[in-house]
């Protein structure tokens, strides 16, 4: 146990831009007229010494009409261009050949007079066909896989759930504490993704960072009675508000489809649940073997996991205050 967390520890110090890795490359391709269209995209940088050549391949038929604009910021890079097709682009296929790795992209067509379809594109299949009739599933599936990736890929959010099971500690009180959690966050999601709240995203990726710490600070205590001790789930809640604002600008940096929101919403959601259940369960199932096989391990090695956690999270508030 202690090995592993070590190890882990590791991980997160020498993967520090692990902290938020919901970054997906977005298309946007819109139809203007019956040979018309325009293309935006954004692809996201490792660095800002990056750079990228890198342009989304137009269906058959279709080139840009004329050489498309570009703009790169620190951490990005934005494209923009007119489109001529010479028909119909049903049936035919587009998207971003050059994904590698764990890269993926999210792509949206938005014919006129036609449902708008949303597809993820990934480096084993980095082309998606253009549907003639869209399925109304098509949001749902890709928004709720791109949920489940955001709270396993997105570590800040990620350790902050580790920490509160660990704190916590067992039975109802974490089920309470999740739920907590989850409400909150899914009240300030919806909020910001329909235009109702918003915060700046840099001050709010400090104060996650801020509440991982806090919590780290809180199993380190031990068994001694505070007030999140007392009520977790306030405490869950109350963080949970503030990382509501963190997915939500995750969110808007992917876009939502028009006339799909609330379904992109729900389904978004929807998977960053399915993704916490499942980290849930692999942490109280890995305290609990440790009580039953060795219960003299279970202090230090609580005690050396809220060090690690502490350390990566003060790495990341200093990070995103002075970075």
């Amino acid at each position: 146990m202690i090995r592993l967390l070590a190890i882990l520890l590791a991980v997160f110090l020498s993967s520090p831009t692990l902290a938020d890795e919901l970054r997906p490359i977005s298309i946007q391709f819109e139809q203007v007229d019956e040979t018309r269209w325009t293309i935006g995209w954004r692809e996201p940088l490792p660095s800002p010494n990056a750079a990228s050549q890198a342009r989304p391949q137009l269906p058959e038929g279709c080139g840009f009409d004329g050489e498309p604009a570009l703009d790169k910021a620190a951490l990005a890079v934005t494209g923009r261009a007119a489109v001529r097709c010479d028909g119909p682009v049903a049936g035919k296929a587009m998207g971003w050949p050059a994904l590698v790795g764990q890269s993926d992209a999210v792509l949206r067509v938005a014919p006129l007079d036609c449902p708008v379809q949303v597809h993820r594109l990934t480096a084993a299949e980095p082309l998606a066909q253009i549907s003639a009739v869209p399925s109304s599933s098509q949001v749902w599936r890709s928004y709720f896989v791109i949920g489940v990736e955001h709270i396993l890929a997105g570590w800040d959010h990620l350790l902050f759930v580790i920490a509160l099971v660990l704190l916590v500690g067992r039975g109802w009180a974490v089920v309470k504490a999740a739920t907590a959690f989850t409400v909150a966050h899914s009240l300030t999601l919806a909020a910001t993704t329909l235009g109702f709240a918003g915060l700046p995203q840099r001050p709010v990726e400090a104060l996650i960072a801020l509440s991982i710490v806090f919590l780290a600070v809180e199993i380190a205590r031990g068994t001694r009675e505070t007030l999140t001790r007392r009520l977790p789930w306030l405490v869950a809640f109350l963080f949970g508000l503030l990382h509501g604002f963190g997915f939500a600008g995750a969110l808007r940096e992917i876009g939502l489809p028009e006339g799909e929101v609330p379904a992109a919403l729900v389904s978004f959601n929807l998977g960053v649940e399915a993704g916490q259940l499942l980290v849930i369960a692999l942490v109280m199932a890995l305290v609990g073997a440790v009580r039953r096989m060795r219960p003299g391990v279970e202090a230090p090695a609580l005690r050396l996991a809220s060090y690690a956690i502490g350390i990566t999270g003060a790495y990341w508030l200093v990070d995103r205050v002075i970075g």
